[in-house]
């Protein structure tokens, strides 16, 4: 499942990483199939009330299913509107960097939480995935606890409100159907290529997931399908632009940008500020104002860098960009196969993109360097160079398989990208 082509088709057979994950869950909650279980050709597989084992497994190998494996499966004992709401609350509680942005409406969170609906198909991915991925759970409760306060924090309806926690609490179930090597542990911040590749559909495949195994409004699949989108066209998998997002498309990327930003212990709600402008016109201005108030109104943070060391590594990172564009340009002059082309047309607009972050931050003309200018400058530096190592796998992406000599030029170029 490396492309999106591979994932077109319905899920008339069960996908053996999502299965591996339910029968994993299995082991200590009760699995059962809802319904009797036969193939595309009325062969039964699996008894109707029969728990899941790997018995199950060794049956459906290379079936088509008459019925998606999902939709004939129930966690009798898995994740439930209070087993989420006991979540909520212990992130609510939690010293988490995103207390300033969630505790202003957990009351209101915690209320809408306990009515999420919960779709049989929905419960049962949750339970394998809090079973077998549990950062990954912590991950979707985090997005939805994020995704319904921003949503609460602009006014909305009870309604509005529900619809963007379920978005948050659903965005990643697309992951279930990748190698869980692949998965979103790091926020793709240490993925090399060849994972980076398989990680690129997981929000397609969430959209099918909501789409055509659930009732959930169309509005929430697509949103789904969007959270790793940017409105300036360099998001994935589709790269599509501000026209073609989606409202509460561009509210959940600015969730799973903010989440990424703060994955480690050590990272603050001023770090994901930083990561929402690096780049500007990525992000929806309202959602992402948000998120910037609510730092900016911390105390700032401060480096323990002196200022010779802050100028020191903005014009290393100055140098890491211009010869980047350098580098680029020559290879985009002189190639003349179409794929190579478009990867270097693809890998111009993205550095062109980081470039531009660069000259609006500033902070390459300040002339008094501050403690707190040296911590956005940290802040800034790690996201340029992860942002680099972005622009290196979306350019392999595009690239494809090419021919060697033309691979070895393009594999020069992407690992000095990545030494970023």
């Amino acid at each position: 499942m490396s492309t999106l082509t591979q994932t077109e088709s319905s899920f008339g057979r069960a996908n053996p990483h999502a299965l591996a994950a339910i029968l994993e869950a299995s082991e200590t909650k009760r699995i059962i199939a809802a319904t009797d279980i036969f193939d595309i050709s009325g062969i039964k597989l699996w008894a109707s009330n029969q728990p899941v084992s790997a018995a199950l497994q060794r049956k459906l190998l290379d079936r088509q299913l008459r019925q998606p494996l999902e939709s004939c499966l129930i966690a009798q004992d898995g994740v439930t509107s209070i087993t989420l709401l006991e979540s909520l609350n212990e992130l609510l509680q939690s010293d988490t960097p995103l207390a300033p942005v969630l505790r202003a409406h957990g009351a209101r969170l915690a209320r809408e939480a306990a009515y999420l609906p919960l779709h049989p198909v929905v419960q049962l991915l949750l339970t394998a995935v809090e079973t077998s991925r549990p950062q990954a759970y912590d991950h979707a409760v985090a997005a939805m606890a994020l995704n319904g306060a921003l949503m609460a924090a602009s006014g909305a309806d009870v309604a509005s409100i529900r619809l963007a926690m379920l978005c948050g609490l659903t965005h990643d179930l697309g992951e279930m159907y990748i190698a869980s090597a692949h998965g979103e542990a790091d926020a793709d911040r240490a993925l090399d290529f060849v994972s980076y590749q398989q990680l690129v559909v997981h929000p397609h495949v969430g959209s099918l997931l909501i789409s055509q195994l659930t009732n959930y409004p169309a509005s929430m699949a697509r949103a789904v399908a969007e959270h790793h989108e940017r409105m300036d066209g360099s998001g994935y998998p589709h790269a599509i632009e501000s026209d073609r997002f989606s409202p509460l498309g561009r509210l959940l990327a600015v969730t799973e940008a903010t989440l990424s930003a703060v994955r480690s212990p050590y990272d603050t709600l001023q770090r994901a500020s930083v990561a929402l402008r690096a780049v500007p016109g990525e992000f929806d201005l309202h959602w992402m104002g948000r998120v910037t108030q609510a730092a900016s109104a911390l105390a700032p943070q401060k480096s323990v860098m002196e200022p010779a060391d802050v100028r020191a590594r903005l014009e290393a990172l100055d140098g890491v960009l211009t010869a980047a564009e350098a580098n680029i340009a020559a290879v985009a002059g002189r190639s003349k196969l179409l794929a190579m082309k478009k990867a270097m047309e693809l890998a111009q607009f993205l550095i062109s993109r980081l470039r531009a972050g660069w000259n609006e931050s500033g902070l390459w003309s300040v002339d008094a360097i501050s403690a707190t200018d040296a911590a956005e400058v940290e802040a800034l530096e790690d996201e340029l160079y992860f942002r680099l190592r972005g622009v290196q796998r979306a350019t392999l992406l595009a690239a494809g398989r090419l021919p060697p000599e033309e691979a070895a030029v393009l594999d020069e170029i992407c690992n000095s990208l990545a030494m970023g």
